[in-house]
């Protein structure tokens, strides 16, 4: 089977939901290592009501996983409501700029990941 690839432009609004099914949120965006050519972790909205109230996190890519079922595809978060609720999060409108590896490793370490500058270490040209 080949590989299926999403264009980023997939991403933004794709629905997310648990491994039971239930509607968690919606993808925003993919946080782009420009000097390592990685995904640093995905935006993912939660709450809120028509985009009001709503609460960004940070999560990384390898915590979903990407199905295909009636024609949609959809994202699976596979990491726990409590894990979730007490995620590195920000407001719709102060995204983290320039977010330093300090603040990525916490993201991917919050998952129980390995850090992620332990990961890819940071390039210097």
């Amino acid at each position: 089977m080949a590989p299926k690839l999403l264009s980023s432009s997939t991403i933004d609004g794709m629905k997310v939901i648990n491994k039971s099914h239930e509607d968690v949120g919606k993808l925003k965006d993919l946080m782009i290592d420009w000097k390592n050519g990685n995904v640093a972790y995905a935006v993912m909205s939660f709450g809120g009501f028509l985009g009001i109230g709503d609460k960004y996190f940070a999560i990384p890519l390898d915590a979903f996983s990407f199905e295909y079922d009636d024609g949609k595809d959809y994202a699976v978060l596979n990491v726990s409501k409590e894990q979730l609720e007490n995620a590195p999060g920000f407001d719709k409108d102060n995204w983290p700029q320039n977010a330093d590896y300090t603040f990525i490793d916490s993201v991917h370490t919050h998952y129980g990941y390995d850090s992620y500058s332990d990961r890819y270490p940071p390039k210097t040209y």
